[in-house]
């Protein structure tokens, strides 16, 4: 979890537990907080092992992330979404799965969903992804991916 309420980012990041399964992920899902029940500024993250949700973290340094935004007036399309991002990534739903770093839902004006990627460089992998990601999911928006260096799209759909 990202609270939100430290000047030096890093001392925002809480980690709140550790799980293996899907059936271990659902005994935790409903002692939490939907995402859209958390303040303005704070995240959820899911994350492999011991990889942390920074662009700095050695996992994490040539990768990017599929994201895609939800208005407000979308919040019960947010929580749904992020409870579906997470049961694919815990099950493993993807040709890709090792590409996979994790997950973060973050609460903004405008809230979105990332799916973090290892390597932007691969673009086979980056695409069935998002690919995978879209139809899955059902998302009518469109859902952008970018390195985590830049915020320019390298891919769309």
């Amino acid at each position: 979890m990202f609270t939100n309420k430290k000047s030096v980012w890093e001392q925002n990041l809480i980690k709140l537990t550790t799980f293996e399964t899907v059936e271990d992920y659902w005994c935790l899902y409903h002692h939490m907080k939907c995402p859209t029940e958390l303040d303005l500024g704070q995240e959820y993250a899911i994350f492999k092992n011991d990889i942390r949700p920074m662009w700095e973290d050695k996992a994490n340094k040539f990768g990017g992330r599929w994201v895609t935004y939800f208005e407000r007036r979308q919040n019960s399309d947010l929580d749904s979404v992020w409870l579906y991002v997470v049961l694919l990534l815990i099950g493993n739903n993807f040709e890709n799965t090792d590409a996979i770093c994790g997950t973060v839902v973050s609460i903004r004006q405008k809230s979105k969903i990332g799916i973090w990627v290892s390597d932007s460089r691969n673009k086979e992998a980056v695409e069935e992804i998002g690919r995978k990601l879209k139809v899955s999911l059902g998302i009518q928006n469109k859902i952008y991916f970018h390195a985590h260096n830049t915020n320019k799209n390298l891919f769309t759909f």
